[in-house]
């Protein structure tokens, strides 16, 4: 009997899905779960696994061909096994006969990158569970030009990943769809700063770490309360506004790429849950175990590009199909006047990027305007 091997039904709508590579042919024995190839998104690859053992009798999605959430990718015959299970009306799947993989294991991706530019995997620092190497451990250190083998020309041409070239499909689709405005604030953390010195300790304790974006996914919320408008998609026919605040906490990878997981229903949850929501986000983000459900669904973006130095960034380009993105830059102490005398503060800029179709500069200016209140009178 053969069964179909699908593309998950749970990718985000926007995002286009490209076959990456098989890591199997047709005629190759297969088991349960066993890699079969993986699919590229602008936001994360993942891979496909078997779904059942037996044998690939079919490939009818090749590499690099666009894909949608629920169709057919190839096909696997079922072992006799497999059949005689179904046949008889078992609904318990069955086990995977081999142990699972080592956490030194490496993927077929991680292999094939390895192969490509002549790596061993004891040059790399894994950040995976346990230890295992990932894709983006592979490609922040080819990142890396102070690495070069010896023999390599000074000058080299990198072939594109599928991941980079579907970050600029996005991002020029994003461009030429939607006209883009920034609105430039500036905020004192002074409040702020001394709200997580006091309570850091507490935090941690309950087992979430109180970072500044935390703070910033608040004010957020409390901007979109403000302006709600920020808050949704724009269609031809009328505004698509909606209640739900999730919000895409946009982040770079060491190999260049960025992925943007999910923090849902940011507008139900109070500053420790935000805490604690965050450090899950960036824990499977760095361990490379964020699901194609990670991040989907968002409704607004924050890029806290500060972290790495930036100290304004504009225009940052719109997540379509959202209606804004906000930018928060590097914090530096800066001299300001308060009450006509100059004084040393915690500062940092701030912008909203917006779709003008959808909103104009008073309803930007409204948003930072709460944002900065927010945040400067944080108690």
């Amino acid at each position: 009997m053969n069964i179909d091997i699908l593309l998950p039904s749970d990718q985000s709508e926007g995002t286009t899905n490209t076959v990456g590579q098989w890591f199997k042919s047709v005629g190759d024995r297969v088991e349960l779960n066993d890699p079969l190839l993986e699919i590229v998104t602008d936001k994360v690859t993942v891979e496909i696994a078997a779904p059942s053992p037996g044998v690939l009798t079919e490939v009818l999605k090749p590499e690099g061909e666009t894909v949608e959430p629920g169709e057919v990718l190839g096909r696997i015959e079922a072992d006799t096994a497999v059949r005689a299970v179904e046949t008889v009306g078992l609904s318990q799947p069955i086990a995977p006969a081999a142990a699972p993989p080592a956490p030194e294991d490496l993927s077929p991706a991680v292999r094939r990158l390895l192969k490509e530019h002549g790596l061993s995997p004891v040059e790399i620092q894994g950040t995976g569970k346990g230890g295992r190497i990932t894709v983006q451990d592979v490609e922040a250190r080819l990142a890396d030009q102070s690495v070069r083998p010896s023999g390599r020309p000074s000058v080299r041409r990198v072939p594109h990943s599928a991941m980079r070239k579907s970050i600029a499909e996005h991002m020029v689709r994003s461009m030429s769809t939607a006209p883009h405005v920034t609105s430039v604030f500036e905020a004192d953390l002074s409040a702020v700063l001394g709200h997580r010195e006091a309570n850091k300790a507490a935090f941690e304790a309950e087992g979430a770490r109180l970072t500044l974006t935390a703070y910033f996914v608040r004010a957020t919320v409390e901007a979109v309360r403000a302006v709600p408008e920020a808050n949704s998609r724009w269609h031809d026919d009328g505004l698509e506004i909606w209640d739900d605040v999730n919000l895409g906490i946009a982040a770079a990878l060491g190999s260049g790429g960025l992925i943007v997981p999910v923090l849902r229903g940011a507008h139900t949850l109070d500053l420790a849950a935000i805490a604690r929501g965050l450090q899950d986000l960036t824990d499977r983000a760095r361990n490379g175990a964020l699901t194609p459900g990670d991040v989907q669904g968002g409704t607004l973006t924050i890029s806290n590009h500060g972290v790495s130095g930036s100290l304004l960034a504009t225009p940052i380009v719109i997540n379509q199909p959202q209606s804004a993105i906000l930018g928060v830059g590097k914090l530096q102490q800066r001299p300001v006047v308060v009450n006509g005398q100059v004084a040393v503060r915690p500062m940092v800029y701030v912008t909203l990027t917006i779709d003008h179709r959808v909103l104009d500069g008073f309803a930007a200016n409204g948003f930072l305007s709460r944002w900065v209140e927010t945040i400067e009178q944080w108690s």
